[in-house]
């Protein structure tokens, strides 16, 4: 049947103004776009995420996949799930999630991370300085030597702290004097690329007779692990050249020993000074380690021991023979370990031996006749002693006679990694100090 001639030009002009009308009718509506989401976007393998999707089939069956582990789901009436499925292990540090359903596909990454306590941003205790500006001075075949505080092999094992206040919060390293019956004699404290060279930090640890473990990271707290403004070849390409001559500037002048640890636990990838992250790559890091060295080396800052700290080697971490920058540059090597216990889904109860067994052994055959320091330890309560394992662990590393430093850190934050997370743990480590003082 033909339509009247004014009734076909009514619906013409109703084509034109509205695509979603033809002539034979209104057209189907086009299907939601499926999409996830995941409530957390990263973590260590083990790691259970919550999955959200939306625009899958109405009353649709589904699969949830993360490399080798699965879970099943089911749309609702307006095609929405939720569902939650564990992170396998990978060799990637990106692990897709996907969820299917009949024909319909969608994915989001896991990144992958085997995070570090200190991972989190510290509270800053200095203002910041003012950012750093463009510069390119090099200063090249540079070779350090260690100044004399550091202790000889031989010396016994030395205590040390981090507290939440650093060098500066008196009541709190009172407080860790009080529960282990001895004063640390190396503070830990941790300073960003945006801070100036923290000399009261360091007279206040000087006042109590103890030097200060000074981290130094080249990033921007609170930033994240992408920062191309600090990716490790602008470093080594001399961009922060007038803000390291600074920081050398003021060391030297303030003339006193202080441990230097520039870009620790790089072995990870938790920081934007992984090669693993941040348009970092292989090299990156020995390249931006000299470069960093050799400039404040260049200004006198004799006062300065440089203290290459990784992480424990784990499964997935980058090889630590990768990463040395070099007999010439390091006074001393230092590993930070942790035992989580239980205290997470992806963790088991590990022994100091455990912990540290491997990375000792791998420091010792990359710095031959260097002093190792424990720059960060601790262990959860959960699991199994925490008392049992802090007397074992002082014991372990008080019989090596090239680790001559064990630094605790004294926080409250994935777990009660304090001193005195409980009686027991405090008195362990009171009476196991004691004992290795003979």
């Amino acid at each position: 049947m033909r339509l009247p001639r004014f009734l076909a030009t009514v619906i013409a002009a109703l084509c034109v103004a509205l695509p979603g009308i033809t002539a034979a009718g209104i057209a189907p509506a086009q299907a939601a776009t499926a999409a996830i989401k995941l409530d957390t976007g990263s973590g260590p393998a083990g790691t259970t995420v919550t999955v959200t999707g939306t625009g899958f089939p109405k009353k649709g069956s589904g699969t949830l996949s993360a490399g080798a582990n699965s879970a099943p789901f089911r749309a609702s009436a307006s095609g929405y799930f939720t569902a939650s499925l564990v992170i396998p292990e990978s060799t990637d540090l990106v692990v897709p999630v996907t969820a299917v359903s009949g024909r319909v596909s969608a994915s989001a990454p896991f990144t992958l991370t085997y995070s570090s306590p200190s991972a989190a941003d510290p509270a800053a205790q200095v203002a910041p300085a003012s950012a750093p500006t463009g510069g390119s001075a090099t200063v090249e075949g540079s070779t350090s030597s260690a100044p004399s505080f550091l202790q000889p092999s031989t010396s016994a094992l030395r205590f040390g702290v981090g507290t939440p206040g650093g060098p500066l919060a008196s009541a709190e390293l009172d407080e860790v004097a009080a529960l282990t019956g001895e004063a640390p004699s190396i503070i830990l404290s941790y300073k960003d690329f945006n801070q100036a060279p923290p000399l009261a930090e360091l007279e206040a640890a000087r006042s109590r007779g103890a030097v200060v473990l000074l981290t130094w990271e080249p990033w921007s707290w609170g930033g994240g692990t992408s920062q191309p403004a600090y990716s490790l070849d602008r470093i080594t390409a001399g961009d922060f050249d007038p803000y390291l001559r600074q920081w050398g500037q003021a060391l030297a002048n303030w003339g006193h020993p202080v441990m230097l640890r520039f870009g620790h636990e790089m072995n990870g990838n938790w920081y934007p000074w992984s090669e693993q992250l941040n348009v970092n790559g292989p090299g990156d890091y020995v390249a931006a380690w000299r470069h960093v060295h050799d400039v404040v080396t260049s200004t006198g800052a004799a006062n300065v021991s440089w203290v290459w700290n990784p992480n424990v080697p784990y499964w997935g971490s980058a090889p630590l023979d990768t990463l040395y920058p070099g007999a010439s540059y390091v006074d001393a090597v230092a590993l930070d370990g942790y035992n989580w216990g239980t205290s997470a889904s992806w963790s088991t109860w590990v022994s100091p031996s455990q912990l540290f067994g491997q990375g000792l052994a791998e420091l010792r055959g990359l710095a031959p006749g260097k002093q190792i320091l424990i720059g960060e330890t601790s262990s959860a309560e959960q699991g199994g002693s925490k008392a049992e394992w802090t007397s074992s662990l002082v014991g372990y590393l008080a019989a090596q006679g090239d680790v001559t430093a064990l630094t605790w850190f004294h926080f409250n934050k994935e777990t009660d990694w304090r001193i005195n997370s409980s009686t027991a743990a405090a008195d362990a480590l009171r009476n196991a100090l004691a004992a290795r003082r003979g």
